[in-house]
């Protein structure tokens, strides 16, 4: 084995200490003495925070082991689940949206859910173009920003009605930005995770990240799933560009400015999928990925990045469904105590709240959702993310934790994980709407875009296209020729639907077939790797298709910008640029 990754600072260092006086106390007796709140369904209302509760220290880990040593058995089962709801409301839903609600929660609407299972809060759930995760996403409540904020307002409305309400609720949300995003319209849209790798500038990640980060929490969202961590070791369709790139130390330093700008704007960052779904090219949403790197290999190249991101001060890590045989062969990483406690959190010293991929995901949905919630606490999960069945998840780790089969401080150690980042949240400050697409959140993202445009094939310097310009693309991607066929013709290129020079776009999915061989440019706008198949004489790689990037894809076409990014990834047979530094 090789040597152990050093230990890193982290926050949250009071925790340990707090849980252990905590869990003494209800170990001595407290608990065994507390009368049971009312369980869900019985009809009786959840009791409201006391009036006569001791003053609160201002510190969140000693908040939250107050607040935890006062809970409920109900309401300490609460605070570990985050399931998805139904609806674009918290309390009024369309009756579609009310069936879906019932059948995962025996509940109406998204508020009732929170008041019978004493939730600590929920993740936001949405589809967008090319998404790898559109298999655990049934249901969209994500339509538009001021939707958005009257949605989380009425969540943490509901949440506050709970014992734990002191402590505002975690509204999750996968916003990535690339394949991944919840939330495109009326918001800044970054480019994909490896464009930032390409640009290769963490100052540059960092200000982008903080320009995202503090729209979501004007949105009233305060933790992102984001950003993944993984290494693109292997030709993965399911990570590709959500990664920064293949160099761990790199991506590493990508990793660390993304944290500090999402919580730089009061936003928790999440690193995942520990501990590296870029080593496999398997897909967790359909099976089990099987790792098969050895140990040394997966702590040189997967690690690095989640060490990094530790250091940055990353309040959340999200375990993957990945069956990693150098560690714990058979068991995925989600319910190995070996990878979590002894890597994550004794080797890498992570403290803060250890968070489940989708429950609802094929690698772990084969059991009971009671059975694998109490399996994930077992293991060192503090938070169950999306549980497929939120009624068997609750009911499942409250008879495990009234059998005795989740030890009461193993949960309590969870609960109190948890609280600790609510109070932790509940110090930041919640932006106007207004910061919304403002100036300098589109200029961060336009400079980043910019930087990141990759030559890897053709002549640098001067117009790349002359003339009349067609662009084309493999099928179903009419609105990005449409955004470049605009952004061209803003940077003073003639368009034409046919004739002239061909620019074809190739994106996430495509294959050799979707390549145009009379194509003059071919640009891709997920991995290049399909880059190295095409014949065109100039190539380029932009690895997103938001506005931004092909705006500046445009201006690199017309001359007016020099393509200066370089591939995080290795392409067969193409240099990482074409455009060396001047």
């Amino acid at each position: 084995m090789s040597t152990p990754l050093r230990r890193v600072p982290l926050v949250l260092t009071r925790v340990p200490l707090v849980l252990t006086l905590v869990t003494a106390l209800i170990v001595a007796g407290c608990a065994g003495s507390r009368k049971p709140a009312a369980g869900p369904g019985t009809g009786t209302p959840a009791p409201s925070p006391s009036a006569t509760a001791p003053t609160a220290p201002p510190d969140p880990a000693a908040r939250a082991a107050q607040l935890a040593g006062t809970l409920a058995d109900e309401d300490l089962v609460g605070q570990v689940l985050m399931p998805y709801a139904y609806g674009n409301s918290a309390t009024r839903v369309s009756g579609g949206s009310a069936a879906g609600n019932r059948k995962l929660a025996g509940v109406d609407t998204p508020a009732e859910m929170i008041a019978k299972y004493r939730l600590g809060g929920l993740i936001l759930v949405g589809f967008s173009a090319d998404d790898p995760t559109s298999d655990t996403q049934p249901t969209t409540n994500v339509d538009n920003p001021a939707q958005v904020r009257e949605l989380t307002a009425g969540i943490q409305a509901a949440a506050g009605k709970l014992p734990a309400g002191a402590a505002p609720a975690l509204i999750g949300i996968d916003q990535e930005f690339g394949v991944v995003t919840r939330i495109s319209e009326g918001v800044t849209n970054l480019p994909s995770a490896m464009a930032f790798g390409a640009a290769g500038d963490p100052a540059l990640t960092e200000n982008a990240w903080r320009a995202a980060g503090s729209e979501l929490a004007a949105l009233g969202v305060n933790v992102d799933f984001a950003p993944s961590a993984d290494v693109l070791d292997a030709r993965s369709h399911v990570i590709g560009s959500r990664s920064y790139g293949s160099d761990p130390k790199a991506a590493g330093a990508q990793v660390g400015a993304a944290v500090r700008g999402l919580q730089g704007a009061g936003v928790a960052a999440t690193l995942k999928h520990f501990p590296g779904h870029g080593q496999t090219a398997a897909d967790s949403h359909k099976g089990l990925p099987v790792v098969t790197v050895d140990r040394k290999k997966l702590e040189a190249t997967a690690l690095p990045p989640f060490s990094a991101g530790i250091s940055a001060g990353a309040w959340l890590v999200m375990a993957g469904h990945l069956d990693v045989r150098a560690v714990d062969p058979g068991v995925p990483a989600t319910f190995s105590r070996k990878l979590l406690t002894d890597v994550l959190r004794e080797q890498l010293g992570f403290t803060g709240v250890l968070v489940t991929d989708a429950m609802d995901m094929a690698a772990v949905a084969k059991e009971p959702p009671g059975r694998t919630a109490v399996r994930a606490l077992n293991a060192g999960n503090d938070l169950v993310l999306m549980p497929p069945n939120v009624t068997e998840a609750y009911d499942g780790v409250l008879a495990a934790l009234r059998d005795g089969s989740l030890p009461r401080t193993r949960l309590v150690e969870a609960v109190t994980r948890v609280l600790t980042l609510r109070f932790r949240l509940a110090g930041q400050a919640t932006p106007e709407m207004g910061t919304l697409n403002s100036a300098g959140h589109q200029e961060a993202a336009r400079r980043a875009a910019e930087s990141s445009i990759t030559m890897l094939r053709g002549r640098c310097g001067g117009p790349l296209v002359t003339g009349t310009v067609t662009v084309t693309s493999a099928g179903g991607r009419k609105q990005s020729r449409d955004r470049l066929s605009r952004a061209l013709r803003a940077a003073g290129v003639r368009v034409a639907a046919s004739g002239g020079t061909v620019v074809h776009l190739v994106g996430y999915g495509d294959g050799t077939a979707d390549l145009r061989a009379d194509a003059a440019v071919t640009v891709a706008m997920d991995t290049p790797y399909l880059l190295g198949q095409a014949r065109s004489g100039v190539l380029l790689a932009t690895y997103s298709s938001t506005t931004a990037s092909l705006t500046a894809l445009a201006r690199v076409l017309a001359g007016k910008v020099r393509p200066t990014g370089r591939s995080p990834v290795p392409v067969s047979g193409l240099p990482r640029t074409s455009c060396p530094a001047s």
